[in-house]
């Protein structure tokens, strides 16, 4: 399991050339907004090992990080990706077409909170959505 203090370690060891800056160190979602950036400037650069690496890495986080990792992973990154992206005027979609199955869960139920499809990240994910749904109160079925 990858444990929130762990994070930015991993980060840094995926993408040696990601100078990470020593004043968001301790701030692992500015940290990962930085990411976020740099995978767009190497995607610019057609750099596809970068791109395959942060999309394996999003994928692990996803799968094997603790709860903050994972909603990291979500909230961190991969909508820091799409932000990136947008404001580049490039379409994300490029990006999400790459995505592996868990993450792409993730980042299709994000399109679908800012489409105001759904109240919050994650509640199309039925595993989730069961984590969060309300308690039945009046004993209805």
């Amino acid at each position: 399991m990858i444990h929130r203090d762990q994070l930015v370690a991993i980060l840094a060891d995926a993408f040696p050339e990601f100078a990470i800056n020593a004043d968001h160190a301790d701030l692992p979602y500015l940290v990962l907004g930085d990411l976020a950036r740099f995978i767009f400037e190497r995607h610019q650069l057609r750099d596809a090992q970068i791109v395959r690496t942060a999309v394996q890495l999003i994928e692990r986080l996803h799968t094997e990080g603790d709860e903050y990792v994972k909603e990291a992973a979500t909230i961190g990154l991969l909508e820091g990706i799409q932000s990136v992206w947008e404001n580049a005027g490039h379409n994300p979609q490029e990006f999400a077409d790459l995505l592996l199955p868990e993450s792409r869960r993730w980042w299709n139920s994000l399109e679908r909170f800012w489409s105001a499809e759904i109240p919050y990240v994650g509640a199309d994910l039925t595993d989730i959505a069961e984590a969060y749904a309300p308690p039945n109160i009046d004993g209805a079925q």
